[in-house]
């Protein structure tokens, strides 16, 4: 008998947490898959070791600099691994003709040409950079349409969503008889935190977060809710959902993932331990099942399953994504941009954690929505946003006190 031919895979943002996870999964199922390429930012160790144990055709970093430190380790090591480097090299390894799936995870809009170029080459995309869909919902969907793509949520939330709606669902909320679309969020480090603790929050305790193991810039978005917004935004373009079918609840034992409601009254749940690998492992071998090297859920020990309404007040990001998605257009993008030049700000200890929050929402009051319909238009949008961000956050904490004078809106 012989076997079916593995899945050639290219992992985009493999030295992150996704990435690493998505491995783990892989290496329990040689096999069914096998590592065409891996792709990440700058992390020479991480991606060498990565090369060594996984033996992929192609290496890529997009800082060219590492890239070349990578290369003279592989060439020193004798592997077989070609090593590129530059951001054309991601699109490059994206759409090459020997990869069945692609596993999107560059964190922000830098993986947005190396997702959607893989869209338009008709691969199995298992998206885990959820900026993409925020920035080029429409584009990136329309895309997939045309070439056959399968888009498949690595999102836990979405993942859980997708898991819960009806087979063959054509992103018709009305024809399925859906009602509303629920996101649960942890509420991330601060859940319970005051405004004092919040004004003086540091980028350690930020990334600190209680259920999830993930990147700095994620970690930040979830402390702010900015997360959950995005995955709003992005919960709209992937099920066609209008932003009142979609409903966010806190739920800090991040054991319920989303649910969907239909118009019968029936409420479908999807649940599991807070572990990563349960998503990725439905999306790589979707339809089929395989272990995924998770923990069995122990719903008699979680002992209870808690639901509240998030605060948009002292996490007004979440409102902001709203806004954003209602007012359509370039506004997501904006959004997006901002968020990602305040969050790095903060992490560098730059500005307040609050002034994420103002920055953003000074940055989608000052720059109108616009009509955008190629990827020009929106790396013009996001560019536009990110300058105007910039300037923002190099004033610092003078923000806080425009805010306590009136200077920004509420």
């Amino acid at each position: 008998m012989t076997l079916p031919r593995a899945v050639s895979v290219a992992v985009l943002g493999s030295t992150g947490s996704i990435g690493v996870n998505t491995l783990s999964v892989i290496a329990q199922h040689p096999q069914r898959f096998e590592v065409f390429a891996l792709a990440a930012n700058s992390d020479v160790e991480t991606m060498f070791a990565q090369c060594e144990a996984f033996r992929p055709r192609y290496a890529v970093l997009a800082n060219e600099s590492a890239a070349a430190r990578l290369a003279a380790r592989v060439g020193d090591a004798g592997l077989d691994c070609e090593v590129m480097g530059g951001a054309a090299a991601l699109l490059d390894v994206a759409t090459r003709p020997e990869v069945d799936a692609v596993m999107a995870a560059i964190v922000g809009a830098a993986g947005l040409a190396s997702t959607l170029g893989a869209a338009k080459a008709g691969k199995k995309i298992m998206l885990a950079n959820k900026e993409s869909m925020v920035m080029a919902g429409p584009l990136l969907i329309d895309t997939a349409r045309a070439s056959g793509s399968a888009l498949l949520p690595i999102d836990s939330e979405h993942n859980a969503i997708f898991q819960a709606l009806p087979a063959n669902f054509a992103r018709d909320m009305d024809a399925a008889g859906i009602r509303r679309l629920i996101l649960t969020a942890s509420g991330g480090p601060f859940l319970h935190a005051s405004a004092e603790v919040l004004a003086g929050a540091t980028p350690d305790q930020a990334c600190a977060h209680p259920k999830w193991s993930m990147g700095r810039k994620i970690s930040v978005d979830s402390a702010t809710l900015m997360n959950k917004g995005l995955e709003v935004i992005e919960a709209h373009y992937l099920f066609g959902a209008k932003p009142e079918q979609i409903d966010v609840v806190i739920h800090p034992q991040s054991i319920v993932h989303s649910m969907v409601e239909y118009v019968d009254g029936s409420v479908i749940a999807q649940m599991g331990n807070p572990d990563m690998r349960t998503p990725i492992a439905h999306a790589l071998a979707y339809p089929q099942r395989v272990e995924a090297g998770v923990k069995r859920l122990d719903l008699a020990g979680a002992g209870r399953l808690d639901f509240t309404t998030p605060d948009c007040e002292r996490f007004p990001c979440l409102r902001l994504a709203y806004q954003a998605l209602r007012a359509g257009g370039s506004a997501p993008v904006y959004l997006n941009a901002a968020n990602e030049v305040a969050v790095d700000r903060f992490l560098n200890h730059e500005i307040a954690f609050n002034a994420i929050a103002e920055i953003v929402e000074k940055v989608m009051d000052d720059l109108p929505s616009q009509r955008v319909e190629s990827i020009e238009q929106i790396l013009a949008a996001d560019g536009s946003a990110r300058a105007a961000a910039a300037k923002l956050a190099s004033r610092g904490s003078g923000l806080a006190e425009r805010r306590a004078a009136g200077g920004l809106g509420h």
